[in-house]
């Protein structure tokens, strides 16, 4: 279950909508970004032990930039620079030094991210189902995906110190809460 504390502006779906081929371009990068960075989390020795389970999320993650970019290639879209999330970035800079501090953290911000996409897909899914049912199809296909990623990364931080992570997460979700509430105009996902 997502515990998110605010919910997606309503203008979201709307401006999704009239973005599509920026939005497709955005999420080519998202699962990019969110392959390396379960790769590069296995550099920790908290999470030695979950390497097997970082690897699956990452060819998971590089699976669906492929068909992504499969999407963008049959829809003549082409793949070009990222544009940057301030609410991304929000929550990679609340990301604490220090070994376990960060480790946890990190995982939470994962989590989270992973939590929102899985949301955002489903609105996608729903919003796209009558205008482009192709696209909503891919992105249910994408949901429970989404969401155990998002589980999976909880329960990591939680195997490493359960209070800590719960009271980081509780910081985390009200940080999210103030950074979904941030406007912006651009056509991404995040």
């Amino acid at each position: 279950m997502l515990l998110f504390r605010e919910k997606v502006p309503a203008d979201w779906l709307p401006r999704m909508k009239a973005n599509l081929p920026s939005v497709l371009v955005d999420h080519a990068h998202l699962e990019r970004k969110a392959a390396t960075t379960a790769l590069n989390l296995e550099k920790f020795r908290s999470l030695f032990d979950r390497v097997h389970e970082l690897n699956a999320i990452a060819i998971e993650e590089l699976q669906h930039f492929e068909l992504v970019l499969r999407l963008l290639r049959s829809r003549g879209i082409p793949f070009s620079e990222p544009r940057p999330s301030l609410w991304i970035k929000g929550l990679m800079r609340a990301i604490r030094p220090g070994i376990q501090g960060q480790v946890i953290d990190h995982l939470i911000a994962c989590a989270l991210i992973e939590g929102r996409s899985c949301e955002k897909f489903q609105i996608l899914a729903e919003g796209l189902r009558e205008d482009d049912p192709e696209l909503a199809t891919f992105y249910a296909s994408l949901v429970e995906s989404e969401g155990n990623h998002y589980a999976d990364y909880l329960i990591m931080a939680r195997h490493i110190d359960l209070e800590e992570t719960e009271r980081r997460l509780d910081w985390f979700l009200d940080l999210d809460a103030e950074l979904i509430r941030q406007p912006h105009g651009e056509p991404i996902l995040h």
